[in-house]
């Protein structure tokens, strides 16, 4: 059982302008238990899009030949496609993609809800939000106007991401030429890369795969450098999440160097941590720390794609490089069973990747045993999150929680690529990973008869 809360009045959130402070104080470490299983983050978001748009979970199942989400869930685990899925050429498949979108964005209509004289048309200008109407259009003109030219790159990114997951974008790769020190924001990284990034880009600018992408989409090709810009963007949203947890290494002094490895936890993760990420996608993490003695980075999370299970492994690093592993479950499960008995080491630090726990009551309450382990194995813990607004609401938690807030602030390393909300296309876009908060141990500390106390109370 964890050591029961205090009740306490509520806090003003810390700015959030990067800040450090002092060291934190000493919690005696209890072990976290929790009796029943959290919901799956993947399912809840994806669910979520009928609040919005009602029916749109079940138009999207339709478009890709799926019956249900637990197929739906299959293929995105990386499992065997079910008897159906599938598209016949890349046309029909890019087409079926696009259909997923076509909804109202004013009236949130979907196709089998209009009358036959009606039809969606997507915006000319950003091709990327649909209405069934002139007058549809011009109602939500002032919303769609704040984000029409940014809803332009997420149209074309949506389709350049196909090249990653055919593989005929290989990013740039190699030793730094210039000091880890140096590199501190995607400006200098860019600047770092130089020659080899652009002759990278070059040869995907004009490569056979770029030709039949945009033959099979069905729209005119951009100018190139609309497509570097894409290409670039998409760069920066695979190596957001290694060049983050590097930068949360630097930033609460983990020695890589150290005798041993070092391990890191990424918590909660899940399809999108893991699905398509091979064990070459982190290695400009080591890249960052030259002369490491090996990085363990271990996936843990309840929606771990199985195509990264399985394609991962679970001995030592060598020395010099990055091993990715994964683990099916919750956290705390994870703890007890492995790093409680020994089998696997204790992590110098735990990083979660939009964590959520902001979102609702039902993710806050599967989330609370890891935050609460966490804090009193005073385990060094950074976190993700995509807005301002995201950020006030987890500091507050946090807070709440009296865990011992170290840093905070934008996230020098966050991804460049323009989210669109789903089932709300005319809400501001957003990026991942842009703000950062890191933690250590608890604001507080109790003694061992009052530890003792609290731990015979109960939470």
């Amino acid at each position: 059982m964890a050591p029961r809360l205090r009740r306490r009045r509520h806090k003003k959130p810390p700015s959030v302008a990067p800040m450090v402070v002092t060291s934190p104080t000493v919690v005696t470490p209890v072990p976290l238990t929790l009796e029943k299983p959290g919901p799956s983050i993947d399912a809840l978001g994806f669910f979520s899009l009928d609040n919005n748009v009602p029916g749109l979970s079940k138009l999207i199942l339709q478009k890709l030949n799926m019956k249900s989400y637990e197929e739906y869930k299959l293929v995105v685990d990386g499992g065997t496609p079910v008897s159906g899925f599938g598209f016949r050429c890349p046309q029909e498949m890019f087409q079926r993609l696009e259909d997923t979108f076509r909804f109202c964005a004013h009236c949130r209509a979907l196709p089998s809800g209009l009358s036959d004289s009606k039809v969606l048309r997507h915006c000319k200008r950003c091709r990327n939000v649909y209405y069934c109407g002139p007058e549809c259009q011009r109602s939500d003109w002032p919303e769609h106007r704040k984000v029409c030219q940014e809803l332009c790159l997420v149209a074309v990114d949506r389709l350049m991401e196909w090249l990653l997951v055919t593989g005929d974008f290989v990013l740039p790769s190699g030793p730094w030429p210039w000091p880890a020190d140096v590199v501190q924001d995607w400006d200098t990284w860019f600047s770092m890369r130089g020659l080899q990034l652009e002759a990278t880009l070059d040869a995907v600018l004009s490569s056979h795969a770029m030709t039949v992408l945009w033959a099979s989409v069905g729209r005119p090709r951009p100018e190139p450098d609309v497509l570097q810009g894409s290409l670039k963007r998409l760069l920066t949203d695979t190596l957001s999440r290694p060049l983050t947890l590097g930068l949360g290494l630097r930033a609460l002094g983990i020695n890589s160097g150290k005798t041993g490895r070092s391990t890191v936890h990424v918590v909660g993760a899940s399809h999108v941590e893991t699905f398509l990420t091979g064990s070459g996608d982190y290695n400009e993490l080591g890249y960052m720390f030259p002369g490491h003695l090996g990085l363990h980075v271990i996936m843990v999370g309840i929606d771990v794609a199985t195509s990264f299970l399985q394609s991962t492994g679970s001995s030592t690093p060598e020395t010099g490089t990055i091993l990715l592993s994964g683990h099916r479950g919750l956290y705390h499960d994870f703890w007890e069973e492995h790093v409680e008995t020994g089998q696997i080491a204790h992590p110098d630090m735990a990083v979660a990747f939009h964590p959520g726990f902001h979102a609702s009551p039902t993710l806050m309450e599967t989330w609370l045993p890891t935050l609460l382990l966490l804090r009193d194995y005073k385990i060094p813990t950074l976190l993700t999150v995509y807005s301002h607004q995201e950020l006030a609401a987890s500091l507050q938690i946090l807070v709440d929680l009296d865990t011992h807030i170290i840093a905070c602030g934008a996230n020098p390393f966050a991804s460049l690529k323009p989210e669109q909300v789903y089932s709300n296309p005319n809400k501001q876009p957003v990026y991942c990973s842009a703000y950062y908060i890191m933690f250590r141990g608890s604001s507080w500390q109790l003694d061992k008869r009052q530890l003792e106390e609290n731990i015979d109370g109960g939470v």
